[in-house]
C-alpha cells in the first residue's frame, strides 16, 4: 500500500497486524521498558518494519533509536520514516541524498476542533470545498497526515521545529496528490496520498537531495 506512493528508490515495508515474537535490540528495548502494552506493540512492529526495509537495502538490521524530539535515528548514509496507527506499521528507507516522511491515519474525521488547531484559513476553505465536490474521503484526516508527513521529511533535514501552521497544504483530489508550501522557507514540495482498507496514508520523499 505504502509502497504504491513512494519513488522506486525507495524501499518501504507494512503490515496490518503485529507479528509475534520480534525481538528487539537491547538499546531499543531501554527505550520502552516501563510502556504500555499497546505502545511495546506499536513500538516492536515498527522496528519489525523497518528490520525488512533495511534487508530490502541490502543492509544488516542495526538498532534504530530515538532522537531529542523523539524522531528515529538512522544509521549514517540513511533516509527513513517510520508510521503506525491501529491496524497499521509501516517503514521506509532509501539511502542519502535524499529526505522522506510518511504517514498513515484512519479514514475518519479528526474533528473541527482539532482542524482550527492545524490548519491556515485557505486550507479549511479547501476543505469545504472539496466536501462539495469530492464527497466521500475525509479530507481534514488526510490534511492532517499530509502535514505530518510533511513535518516527519523537514525535521531530520533540518534539525529544527515545523509547526502545522507553519506549512499549508493543496490537495488535489483527482490525482491523489498534495502539494507542501513551506512558508517561512519559499519551498514547495509535492507529495501523494492514496485511501484504502479504510487507512489514509501519506508520503513525501525527494530523492537525489544535494
Amino acid at each position: 500500500m505504502i509502497e504504491d506512493i513512494l519513488p522506486p528508490e525507495v524501499e518501504a515495508f507494512e503490515t496490518f497486524d503485529d507479528p509475534p515474537g520480534t525481538v528487539l535490540f537491547p538499546e531499543e528495548e531501554a527505550l520502552i521498558g516501563r510502556a504500555v502494552e499497546k505502545r511495546r506493540r506499536e513500538f516492536a512492529t515498527a522496528r519489525y518494519c523497518v528490520r525488512r526495509a533495511m534487508g530490502k537495502l541490502g543492509m544488516a538490521p542495526v538498532p534504530v533509536l530515538r532522537g531529542p524530539r523523539g524522531e528515529p535515528t538512522w544509521p549514517e548514509g540513511i533516509a527513513g520514516s517510520i508510521t503506525h496507527c491501529t491496524g497499521y506499521r509501516a517503514a521506509a528507507l532509501t539511502r542519502k541524498p535524499a529526505m522522506i516522511g510518511i504517514d498513515a491515519e484512519p479514514d475518519a474525521p479528526v474533528g473541527d476542533d482539532v482542524i482550527e488547531a492545524v490548519s491556515l484559513p485557505h486550507e479549511r476553505e479547501m476543505l469545504r470545498r472539496l466536501a462539495i465536490t469530492s464527497p466521500g474521503p475525509c479530507w481534514d484526516r488526510l490534511l492532517f497526515s499530509a502535514k505530518e508527513s510533511v513535518y516527519k521529511a523537514w525535521f531530520p533535514m533540518t534539525n529544527r521545529w515545523l509547526g502545522f501552521y507553519d506549512a499549508e497544504i493543496d490537495v488535489d483530489p483527482a490525482g491523489g496528490t498534495f502539494s507542501a508550501h513551506i512558508l517561512a522557507e519559499g519551498l514547495r514540495w509535492q507529495g501523494r496520498w492514496l485511501i484504502r482498507n479504510g487507512l489514509i496514508v501519506t508520503a513525501v520523499a525527494r530523492i537525489g537531495l544535494s
